[in-house]
């Protein structure tokens, strides 16, 4: 059986961190999201929010962090890996701020591919505010339509994930593999 690195992708709050938790309780290989770390590292040395600081050197970071995980990901024992997030979220947040980005990021969205990408969409009910996620509701949903559209032009079949309770949306998931 060949390697599956599948992704959970989607706004900010739309469920994907909790998904991934549940999995990871059900025994599953899960790699949560690297935005996290990246924010909490800065956070320590005084950057409250370095993507709004430092859009592309907070980019570099993240992008740098998920080549890892994919690699990482390739290399587990289990041929069935989850991930918080891929490589394309870089270039989705870059374009939902505006901001250019070196060649190399696009590379990178092309010399790693996903095996299937599950979208989680904006859910407002579930939505919540933190130290790392800053943005609101109406930007969270911008966000989604640019997660949409990045991952569409590097011919993902984005498959849609309902809004359930946790059981339902995890036995989607594995039912849909």
């Amino acid at each position: 059986m060949d390697k599956k690195l599948v992704l959970l992708i989607g706004g900010p709050g739309s469920g994907k961190t909790t998904i991934i938790e549940e999995l990871s309780k059900k025994g599953y290989i899960c790699y949560p999201e690297v935005s996290r770390q990246v924010t909490l590292e800065a956070q320590k040395r005084g950057i409250d929010q370095l993507f709004l600081k430092e859009p592309l050197l907070f980019s570099e970071m993240l992008l740098e962090g998920r080549v890892k995980q994919f690699k990482d990901a390739l290399n587990e024992t289990e041929n069935l890996v989850f991930l918080d997030r891929g490589i394309p979220d870089v270039l989705a947040y870059m374009h939902y701020i505006g901001d250019a980005y070196p060649a190399a990021f696009e590379d990178a969205c092309k010399n790693h591919i996903y095996t299937k990408v599950f979208i989680l969409p904006p859910w407002e009910e579930i939505y919540l505010s933190d130290n790392e996620r800053y943005e609101s509701y109406e930007q969270a949903r911008l966000i989604h339509n640019h997660l949409v559209e990045t991952y569409q032009k590097y011919g993902y079949n984005l498959i849609d994930v309902p809004k359930a309770d946790i059981e339902n949306r995890i036995d989607f998931i594995l039912n849909n593999l």
